[in-house]
């Protein structure tokens, strides 16, 4: 394997610029040869910030480079086809990929660009964002080591207020022209209509850490998709507020195959900071509270209680669980993607089956987030896995 591995990025809006690009800026094992965007002079910009050589705005620029080992794709995906369009792509042209959530709003399409990776012997990584923040690393091992002993049951939990205000445009682009021929966000103004929002965006990654924590599948669910804040800005081009059916809040219970119980709520219209993902899981030796949210300096926090301390105390996260470059007041984006970045460049360069938060993991999700849609569509039970 070559010294460093080489990285084209498709991708330049903020996300990519406050955690995929300070992520492999900061890996000793990549380096990002050429930057990709519609929008040139915003990639000029971001590269000559992150020292990237080349810029373009043709993506097959990017996929066609020999040169280039790993295809990054964190473009915005309001409607499920652009990530997974890129995403065929790059592992046709076979490049090892890391893509934002969604791979696509269908898990079985997701399952087909995991057979396609592992049949060309890529690697792959979602933006599973969370399960790579220190504290719920730190989580993790804990488990491992059978600090929890059997789960009994597991609460994910979403609080930030981002969209509660109605003039915070529902799309998040930064547009210089109005968008023409997409389809529109939440047009279906019925109940059962309602577009999935909140459930795909930061739900996804709690939903992952839960099926982490609880160690085992869900086997049904039931849920429901709600629009708190049903006028808002289309765009922020717009001056005027219309109807948007687009899931802000949502709950959902599972049972497990293990038999333990589970259960969420994501919102992005509930007052607290950012990013505001709590996971908590209970089992017969130990629980576990980690908290991500940026409050009073800290980013994130994780306390512990056993049957004969059930006072809940804080520990201190080791240094170990934090990534390459990691400078004290780093933002939460920064830290918790800088893990996941540096991680897939481990997993590639090591070679051999390690490969967590990859596109069968992704699938796993999805399939879950697919489950509570159609429970709430349908207003019912919905079991797992789901039929073909």
């Amino acid at each position: 394997m070559k010294e460093k591995l080489r990285v084209g990025v498709i991708g330049a809006g903020r996300w990519s610029t406050t955690a995929h690009l300070p992520g492999f800026t900061r890996s000793p094992l990549s380096e990002v040869v050429i930057l990709c965007d519609l929008d040139r002079e915003l990639a000029e910009r971001k590269a000559k910030m992150f020292g990237i050589p080349e810029v373009t705005t043709d993506f097959e620029r990017v996929l066609s480079r020999p040169d280039i080992d790993v295809v990054d794709i964190v473009t915005r995906d309001d409607h499920g086809d652009g990530h997974e369009v890129l995403t065929f792509a790059a592992l046709q042209a076979g490049k090892h990929v890391l893509v934002e959530k969604p791979v696509s709003h269908n898990y079985r399409r997701v399952i087909e660009a995991d057979q396609l990776a592992k049949s060309k012997g890529l690697k792959t990584k979602v933006g599973l964002t969370f399960r790579y923040a220190p504290a719920v690393m730190m989580m993790f091992e804990m488990l491992r080591e059978g600090f929890v002993g059997q789960p009994y049951i597991f609460n994910g939990f979403e609080q930030n207020s981002q969209w509660l205000n109605p003039d915070n445009p529902a799309d998040k682009r930064i547009h210089k022209v109005k968008p023409v021929g997409e389809p529109l966000m939440g047009a279906d103004l019925s109940r059962e209509g309602i577009e999935v929002g909140s459930l795909e965006g930061y739900g996804a990654p709690t939903i992952d850490i839960g099926l982490e924590l609880v160690g085992s599948d869900l086997t049904q669910v039931v849920g429901i998709l709600s629009n708190m804040v049903p006028f808002r800005r289309r765009t922020n081009l717009d001056t005027e507020r219309e109807r948007i059916n687009l899931d802000d809040a949502d709950m959902f219970i599972g049972e497990c195959a293990n038999g333990a119980l589970y259960s969420m709520q994501t919102s992005f219209v509930t007052i607290g900071n950012y990013p505001g993902i709590e996971a908590r899981i209970y089992g017969s030796k130990g629980a576990i509270i980690t908290r991500l949210v940026d409050e009073f300096g800290e980013i994130q926090t994780i306390k512990v209680a056993t049957p004969d301390a059930v006072e809940f105390k804080q520990l201190e996260i080791p240094m170990r669980f934090f990534p390459p470059g990691y400078q004290k007041g780093d933002r939460w984006d920064t830290v918790f993607y800088g893990n996941l970045v540096h991680n897939f460049m481990q997993e590639i360069v090591n070679g051999g089956p390690e490969n967590q938060g990859n596109f069968a993991q992704s699938a796993r999700v999805q399939e879950v987030i697919n489950a509570v849609t159609l429970s709430h569509r349908e207003h019912r039970w919905v079991k797992l896995p789901l039929g073909s």
